[in-house]
């Protein structure tokens, strides 16, 4: 529920239906990511962040306000790759195995 609740803070969309459970991945920093995927469809401009205070630039003293997302966008297998950190493309690899390649 706390990985749901989060999706929706990040993106303003809520994941809804079936939610496909994958197989946690540890990235190149030591951080273990746990992953899960629902069909869908939305209009990816229309998506929305919450947003986080820090300061900045460092040490000025200065609070400022950013988005947890700078934008969300679609992509097709191929273009997925490339933007992607490498040890994250097992995720699709795995979610591909168990829905697929297009939507049904």
């Amino acid at each position: 529920l706390t990985a749901q609740r989060e999706f929706e803070e990040e993106t303003g969309l809520r994941p809804t239906g079936q939610l496909i459970p994958l197989s946690p991945i540890r990235q190149k920093g030591g951080k273990i990511v746990h992953a899960w995927a629902f069909e869908g469809d939305c209009d990816p401009s229309t998506l929305q962040s919450n947003t986080f205070t820090m300061e900045w630039p460092p040490k000025s003293g200065q609070q400022m306000e950013f988005p947890e997302i700078d934008r969300v966008e679609f992509f097709d297998f191929e273009a997925a790759r490339r933007k992607i950190k490498a040890e994250q493309w097992t995720l699709v690899e795995e979610l591909r195995a168990k829905v697929g390649d297009a939507p049904k």
